[in-house]
């Protein structure tokens, strides 16, 4: 009888170890080259595009307007699903998540909702895109860091991120919300509840 366990054990850790590729001839390099990306919006130098349709893909976090200044009109936040499914979870970004925040401008007028109601207009200001990275995958990319990548897209270009280094060009606005992993939870009711 101890023998057949011996054997059965065996057996098991044997499978155990080619199913996670001890005895692979596959080098490392090779293993890194056929893994899929970590996202479907970085390349392999740590560019970052604006998700494609992301309104019909991705989950609509909240909403909130600024009546004045340079960041004037409607911002929406969105992210993808299994990320926001995940967040509700364990209250984390997972690595890979994508969030996309558009600015939108607003036109105000006599509505049966009441006098000068405000509603978005069809003028987009820009898209501001965050990918989470658990990993640090682009240190020499000053686009990435603090566990994110960063990018500001605008309407005349959706292909070019136009910040050069997101110390600089993002990260004052989310000094606020360093606590929640530079992410403004707050204004994101699909975040915390599925009422």
């Amino acid at each position: 009888m101890p023998y057949k366990k011996y054997i059965k054990d065996t057996i098991i850790i044997f499978v155990s170890l080619l199913s996670i590729g001890v005895f692979s001839n596959t080098s490392h390099a090779e293993k890194s080259k056929s893994r899929k990306p970590f996202s479907s919006h970085v390349d392999t130098k740590g560019n970052i595009s604006l998700p494609a349709d992301f309104r019909l893909t991705m989950v609509h976090l909240g909403s909130w307007y600024v009546p004045e200044g340079d960041a004037s009109g409607f911002h929406d936040v969105y992210a993808d699903p299994k990320s926001v499914i995940e967040y509700r979870l364990t209250g984390k970004w997972r690595d890979g998540a994508a969030i996309v925040k558009e600015l939108r401008g607003a036109t105000s007028g006599q509505y049966t909702t009441g006098p000068n109601v405000a509603h978005a207009n069809d003028h987009i200001k820009q898209w501001f895109v965050m990918i989470k990275d658990t990993t640090n995958r682009f240190p020499k990319n000053s686009n990435w860091g603090n566990g994110w990548g960063w990018a500001l897209v605008k309407p005349d270009d959706i292909n070019k991120n136009l910040s050069t280094n997101y110390k600089t060009d993002c990260l004052g606005c989310h000094v606020p919300a360093q606590k929640t992993d530079w992410i403004y939870i707050e204004g994101m009711p699909t975040l915390i509840s599925n009422k």
